[in-house]
């Protein structure tokens, strides 16, 4: 049975290195292997704000293998639609990173793609994620607003199309998010859980934990996860779902888990998760992608919005209604435009109102 190792460090770096010291990743990979690195760069926000992963995490993961006489190393991420992964990497410290080491950055909304079916599904996949021989996932742990967690098993949704991504909203997420992971193979997993937002994917509302979490199996890690966050593993949709498909192991009573520095285990935080589903009152949503909900959850939540419901979605295209937001509803009476529009953009349309 696979475990999980937890270390509780305000020192990212040496952090980084003492987990993966007591974890089971020198064992895994082979100094000849191609090993990719899939952080959470999600958009182009600092890691201080809880979205994307610390820089500082990927570091040391960079030095760990080097010391394992690994050579080819890459990192490979697909900011969200809307926003360039070019910048993403530069804001959140990783192009200085890849300077440094001579670490080649890839982005992925400029790889080839190759469609690959498993179950009802053919997804758009970037063939770098499965070309490599060694998949490291370094997810940043984090509420979502519509999945209620993201980390592991979400993470991987960075190596599809843009198209795919859209796609994966207009299916409901959990389901391909879930069948995704059966195509897609994490070999290993460093989870950030220094200071993520416990409100939104995108940041902003952090939450320090100085916890870094490791492990083989993304499934046992997520389901494990999901209680740090104040949910049950089977409240998150896609977990049953991949548990269902045999993508992993769900955490259990008999899970081994090794902690370090448990002396300084932080104070357990849970998360205002009632937040996200009360602002979501205002809205009607139907297919609508993690980028323009979260900026219209955000900015409903800045102006304390209590107006008519807000129509948002892909679900929405071609039909007609009094207030959108996105472009998707642009055949509605009242809307503010953009793919996505900025949350300040919306908070300015709905001040208006």
């Amino acid at each position: 049975m696979s475990g999980i190792v937890i270390n509780y460090s305000s020192d990212i770096l040496k952090g980084t290195l003492e987990t993966l010291k007591a974890s089971t990743l020198s064992g895994l990979v082979k100094p000849t292997m191609q090993v990719s690195i899939k952080p959470n760069m999600v958009l182009a926000k600092p890691p201080f704000e809880g979205a994307t992963t610390h820089p500082e995490v990927v570091e040391g993961i960079i030095i760990f293998l080097k010391e394992l006489d690994v050579q080819n190393i890459e990192i490979i991420e697909s900011a969200w639609i809307g926003d360039d992964t070019k910048r993403v990497y530069k804001v959140c410290g990783f192009t200085e990173l890849s300077q440094k080491y001579g670490i080649t950055l890839h982005d992925l909304k400029d790889d080839a793609i190759r469609k690959v079916k498993t179950g009802e599904f053919t997804f758009e996949i970037c063939e770098k994620a499965l070309e490599t021989d060694f998949l490291i996932n370094v997810p940043v742990l984090k509420a979502h607003c519509q999945t209620r967690l993201t980390c592991c098993l979400k993470n991987l949704k960075g190596c599809i199309s843009d198209r795919e991504k859209r796609n994966f909203h207009t299916m409901g997420l959990h389901k391909p998010i879930a069948y995704l992971n059966k195509v897609i193979k994490t070999s290993f997993c460093v989870i950030d859980g220094i200071c993520g937002d416990l409100t939104f994917e995108e940041g902003g509302n952090p939450v320090e934990r100085n916890m870094l979490i490791a492990g083989e199996d993304p499934l046992l890690l997520d389901s494990f996860c999901a209680s740090l966050l104040g949910y049950r593993a089977e409240e998150i949709g896609y977990i049953p779902i991949a548990s269902e498909i045999g993508v992993g192991e769900l955490f259990n009573s008999d899970t081994e888990i090794t902690e370090l520095n448990a002396d300084k285990k932080p104070l357990i935080t849970g998360t205002d998760k009632g937040l996200a589903k009360r602002l979501s009152a205002y809205i009607d949503e139907d297919g609508a992608c993690s980028a323009c909900y979260s900026a219209l959850i955000s900015a409903i939540n800045r102006i304390g919005y209590r107006g008519a419901k807000i129509s948002i979605g892909q679900g929405f295209k071609g039909k007609s209604g009094s207030l959108g937001c996105g472009n998707c509803t642009s055949a509605f009476k009242r809307l503010v435009k953009g793919c996505p529009p900025s949350a300040a953009a919306i908070a300015d349309f709905l001040a208006k109102i």
